[in-house]
């Protein structure tokens, strides 16, 4: 039953669109991120009560039970992660999504929605694909232009959706670390990753054509999503290390696009829009991080058939490197005039950023000037530093971005690096065969002495060797970085 009047429906959808762009506004910023996430969910929400209100649903049941399911696997799920492990549920929640926008659209091509006593609507009439007829004789009408832009969208959508799911859970496992980090290759794999590309694009094609008769083979639609399955696992495979966050950016994009093929292909403008605004920023984000990184996003997904991906490592350097005792460390930043702390995927693992925010706060009573130099791809996602952080309640003044931080860290007294690695190593500049080569980084190196918190000498997710390490004034704090801050602190307060 139709509740709600055309007028006020498409009101409801305005607004939900607003509050998407709203939304996504706020995430541009960490002192609104939070207000800008709860404007989304509040769309979101309205968005689906206008349907419920609005449209003639056939299976309300089913739906409320599978929202009622999802609700009970989700909020567990996003309430108990890990900060260390928020990139791998990123990943997953965007397979899904790309997911089910190829398996709505597969529906849409092949299915058929009734419409009363014997009479039946194949789900594409609103683009003029069928006539209405009764089940015994479905008619179908001649193809208009319109046919082929509907079908072209809901093949893309079950390709690139398929593309999307698979994508995102190698990228899972290898940031779960369920399969190795390091680049996939073998022999023939471009070949075999450009064939399937091709076949692909071919069964797209033929889903077009195809539905100029009557609906889309089902078989033809499982062919193209088993094909789309494999491009998804044979791109993200030769990715490894550093690069695998960019490739979860891309693949967001990726999804935001099946979503706003699927809306031209329901005929919902608001996913439309949603879609839309997902792709456009997935895709600026993609290219940021790309060039935060000093790379291209074409030698980020492929550099690794010629050698050119970040590769990850478990190899341990023995070259020897001073360490200090928490006492020792303590005692040089107590009387250090600026102190610039550079986190990193480290101080995610330990959890220790309430106990780095404690450690600035004794700090400042002491009159040392303190700031927090944030690289944009420090962790394992964008602005996994900045949402640690805010988490501790740290100021967002003191936040400060690379090149803010940079200026800073020439006239800084210590560099304190707490968990981070690939983002300050110095073979960014100088080792022009290194994968991070013309990455900027933070430069540490700059302050008069730098002290690292280090579980051990293992590399960063780069898989290379930081010269920092060894350099005269480095000092090594060995340990859980939680720990040891503790220890640092405590020091201060007896000094």
């Amino acid at each position: 039953m139709n509740l709600l009047p055309d007028t006020v429906s498409a009101l409801g959808y305005l607004v939900a669109a607003v509050c998407f762009i709203l939304a996504l506004k706020g995430l541009s910023s960490p002192a609104t991120a939070r207000k800008g996430n709860l404007l989304g969910a509040a769309g979101a929400v309205l968005a689906c009560l206008v349907v419920f209100l609005s449209e003639d649903l056939d299976h309300v049941v089913p739906i409320l039970i599978a929202i009622a399911v999802g609700t009970a696997i989700g909020v567990p799920a996003a309430r108990r992660v890990a900060m260390t492990q928020m990139p791998q549920l990123v990943a997953l929640f965007n397979g899904v999504g790309g997911a089910a926008a190829a398996f709505v659209a597969a529906l849409e091509l092949t299915g058929t929605t009734r419409l009363g006593d014997g009479i039946a609507i194949p789900s594409l009439a609103a683009h003029g694909w069928f006539a209405y007829a009764p089940l015994t004789s479905s008619i179908a009408i001649p193809a208009t232009s319109s046919t082929y832009v509907a079908a072209a969208a809901g093949a893309f959508t079950v390709l690139v959706g398929a593309i999307s799911f698979s994508g995102s859970c190698v990228t899972f496992a290898k940031l779960q670390e369920l399969m190795t980090t390091r680049p996939v290759v073998f022999p023939g794999g471009p070949l075999l990753f450009g064939g399937s590309v091709l076949v692909g694009l071919v069964l797209a094609a033929g889903v077009v054509v195809d539905a100029q008769d009557s609906t889309v083979s089902p078989w033809l639609l499982v062919l193209l999503g088993l094909v789309a399955l494999m491009v998804g696992v044979l791109f993200v495979l030769p990715v490894g290390g550093a690069d695998v966050p960019i490739v979860i950016s891309l693949l967001n994009a990726f999804t935001g696009l099946t979503v706003a093929a699927s809306g031209y292909v329901l005929d919902n403008t608001l996913l439309l829009v949603a879609g839309t605004l997902v792709g456009a920023s997935g895709t600026i984000l993609t290219r940021m991080m790309a060039s935060a990184m000093g790379r291209s996003t074409v030698s980020i997904l492929f550099g690794a058939f010629k050698g050119g991906s970040t590769a990850g490592s478990t190899e341990v350097s023995d070259r020897p490197v001073r360490s200090a005792s928490a006492e020792d460390v303590a005692i040089l930043l107590a009387y250090a005039r600026k102190v610039v702390i550079v986190p990193g995927y480290g101080l995610a693992v330990a959890q220790a950023q309430h106990t780095i925010h404690e450690l600035v706060d004794v700090l400042e009573t002491k009159g040392v000037q303190v700031i927090y130099g944030i690289h944009p791809v420090a962790g394992r996602m964008p602005g996994h530093m900045n949402v640690l952080l805010a988490e501790a309640n740290v100021p967002y003044e003191q936040l400060k971005e690379m090149d803010e931080a940079n200026s800073e860290l020439a006239s800084s007294d210590v560099a304190l690096v707490v968990g981070a690695n690939d983002v300050v190593n110095p073979a960014a500049k100088t080792s022009p065969g290194s994968p991070i080569y013309g990455m900027p980084i933070l430069t540490v190196g700059d302050a008069k002495a730098v002290v690292f918190l280090k579980r051990s000498m293992r590399p960063g997710f780069a898989g290379i060797e930081n010269e920092l390490l060894h350099e005269p004034t480095t000092t090594l704090l060995f340990g859980d970085a939680k720990d040891t801050l503790t220890k640092v602190v405590q020091s201060l307060k007896g000094l």
